[in-house]
C-alpha cells in the first residue's frame, strides 16, 4: 500500500513538474511553482470581454468618466503648447485672453472629475486607514482580517489561516512565497490616503483662489502629487491581481 501510495504521489508530482515547470524547495519540502507565464490571447476574444465589460453599468460609467478625463486633459494640453493662435489675443498669456480663460475651464473640470475618486472614495479609504492604525499600531489581527477581505480580490492569503494568531508562517499548498507581501498592502492604503489629501488640497487652491491670485505652481504640484501616488496604487494593484488569478488558476488545476 506504502508503494502504490508513494507511487502515485510521484505520478502526480510529475505531471505538476511538466505542466508547470514545477518542483519542491529541498530545504522545506514545499512545492514551488515559478511565475505563470503570460498567455497570449487572441485579440477579438480580448475585444469581445472588454466589449461585455463595458455594457455593464460600472463599465459604462467607467469608460464615460476615463473618455472624459481624456477629452478635457488633451484640450488643455493643447491649449498649454498654444495650438490656436487665434486665442491668444491681445497676447497668450493675457488673463483675460480666450487661451486663458479656457484653461481655467478645463482646469476646474480636470479638478472636478479627479474628485469623483479622490474625495468620493474617501470614507472607505478613511475606514481602510483606521484598519490599517488598529493593525500595524494596536496589533490587531482582526484588522488585518477586515484588510485581507477588503482587498481580497488582489491579496493572497491562505483562507485556511488563522489570521487571529499570531503566527503567519502556516503552510500554504504552493509555498510560503505565494503569499502576497504585507508591505504592499501597506503601500495601497496608503497611496489611497495621500492620494484623497493631495486631491483636497488641490480642491482647496482651484476653489479657494481665483485664477487671478492663485500660485501656478499649486495646480501643478499637487495633480503631479496625486497622479505619481494613484499610478503607484494602481500599477501595485494590476500587478499582484494578474499574479493573483494565475496562482489561483494553478491551485485549481493542480488540485
Amino acid at each position: 500500500m506504502d508503494l502504490t501510495k508513494s507511487t502515485s504521489e510521484n505520478a502526480r508530482l510529475d505531471k505538476v513538474s511538466v505542466r508547470y515547470k514545477a518542483g519542491f524547495n529541498q530545504s522545506d519540502e514545499k512545492l514551488v511553482l515559478p511565475a505563470a507565464e503570460p498567455v497570449t490571447q487572441k485579440p477579438e476574444n480580448g475585444m469581445q470581454a472588454l466589449w461585455s465589460w463595458i455594457r455593464t453599468p460600472e463599465g459604462f460609467l467607467i469608460t464615460i468618466y476615463g473618455l472624459s478625463v481624456v477629452a478635457w486633459g488633451g484640450m488643455l494640453f493643447l491649449l498649454m503648447c498654444n495650438v490656436a493662435p487665434a486665442m491668444c489675443h491681445p497676447s497668450c498669456n493675457d488673463l483675460y485672453s480666450s487661451r486663458r480663460k479656457w484653461i481655467e475651464i478645463d482646469s476646474q473640470i480636470l479638478n472636478a472629475l479627479f474628485c469623483i475618486p479622490g474625495l468620493g472614495l474617501a470614507p472607505w479609504r478613511i475606514r481602510d486607514l483606521y484598519l490599517w492604525i488598529m493593525w500595524r499600531l494596536g496589533s490587531s489581527m482582526s484588522a488585518f482580517n477586515s484588510l485581507r477581505v477588503i482587498y481580497s480580490s488582489w491579496f493572497y492569503w491562505n483562507s485556511d489561516d488563522d489570521v487571529s494568531s499570531e503566527s503567519f508562517h502556516q503552510e500554504l499548498p504552493l509555498g510560503d512565497f505565494a503569499r502576497t507581501k504585507k508591505w504592499k498592502l501597506d503601500l495601497i492604503v496608503w497611496c489611497n490616503t495621500w492620494n484623497t489629501i493631495f486631491q483636497a488640497c488641490l480642491a482647496g487652491c482651484m476653489w479657494g483662489m481665483d485664477r487671478f491670485n492663485r500660485p501656478s505652481w499649486t495646480t501643478g504640484l499637487f495633480v503631479c502629487l496625486a497622479c505619481t501616488v494613484a499610478g503607484v496604487g494602481g500599477f501595485v494593484t494590476y500587478k499582484e491581481t494578474r499574479r493573483t488569478r494565475n496562482l489561483q488558476n494553478q491551485l485549481h488545476e493542480v488540485s
